[in-house]
C-alpha cells in the first residue's frame, strides 16, 4: 500500500536525529506525528509516538519509499547471502555477463533482493549489451541517486533500505523514452512474475 510519506531529516549536528513521518494514515488518526528516534552512535531505537509539540528544526524534506527499512550490519548478514551482502551493503559489482537477469525476459516486477521493495517493471528492461540488466527507468520514488565522489558515475540505491543496485548513465543514445541506462546487478534484484502493470 502506498503511504505517500514525507521524511524530515533533522540536522546531522544534533546529538540525536529524528525522522518525522507525516502524513500517514496512522498519523492522521493520532494528534501528533510518528517519530523514529535515532541515536547517532547506536542506530534506530524504535518507534515512538511524539506527545510534545511539533518542532521542525532546520533540515530537508524528501519523499520516502513506503516501508522504509533500517537494519544493523549483523541483521543484514543474517538475512542475505554473502554475495548479496557484498553487493547490496558493501557496494560490490558482479562480473559482467554472469547475472541471472542479464538476458532474462519475462513479464513481472523486479524487487530489491534485500527488502522486497518494487523497483522496476519488466516493460522498462532492455538489452544494452553491457553485461548487466538494464532498465530505462525505475518506479517512482523507489530509487535514490547519488553522484560518486569523482563525479564520473551516479550510484543508484533502493530508497527503502539503501541497498546498492548499480549505476545510472545518461545520454548514451539508446532508443528508450528516457535516454538513461540503469545498470543493475542481478544479485541486487528479485523477480516476481505477473502483469507488471496490475501487480502494483
Amino acid at each position: 500500500m502506498q503511504m505517500g510519506s514525507k521524511i524530515l531529516k533533522i540536522s546531522p549536528f544534533a546529538a540525536s536525529r529524528t525522522l518525522i513521518i507525516n502524513p500517514t494514515p496512522l498519523s492522521r488518526i493520532l494528534s501528533n506525528p510518528i517519530r523514529y528516534n535515532r541515536s547517532s552512535s547506536s542506530g534506530f531505537r524504535g518507534l515512538s509516538i511524539n506527545r510534545g509539540k511539533r518542532n521542525f528544526r532546520s533540515g530537508f524534506v524528501a519523499m520516502a519509499a513506503s516501508g522504509s527499512v533500517q537494519k544493523s550490519e549483523e541483521d543484514w548478514r543474517a538475512i542475505l547471502s554473502p554475495e548479496q551482502f557484498h553487493i547490496l551493503r558493501q557496494k560490490g559489482t558482479e562480473y559482467p555477463g554472469t547475472g541471472e537477469y542479464n538476458k532474462f525476459d519475462k513479464e513481472g516486477i523486479y524487487e530489491c533482493a534485500g527488502c522486497g521493495t518494487p523497483l522496476y517493471k519488466s516493460t522498462t528492461k532492455f538489452n544494452s549489451g553491457c553485461g548487466w540488466p538494464a532498465f530505462y527507468e525505475g518506479l517512482p520514488g523507489a530509487i535514490n541517486r547519488t553522484a560518486d565522489p569523482d563525479g564520473r558515475r551516479v550510484e543508484i540505491t533502493c530508497a527503502a533500505c539503501g541497498g546498492h543496485l548499480g549505476h545510472v548513465f545518461k545520454g548514451e543514445g539508446f532508443p528508450t523514452p528516457t535516454n538513461e541506462r540503469h545498470c543493475v546487478n542481478s544479485i541486487s534484484l528479485k523477480f516476481t512474475p505477473g502483469n507488471s502493470d496490475s501487480s502494483l
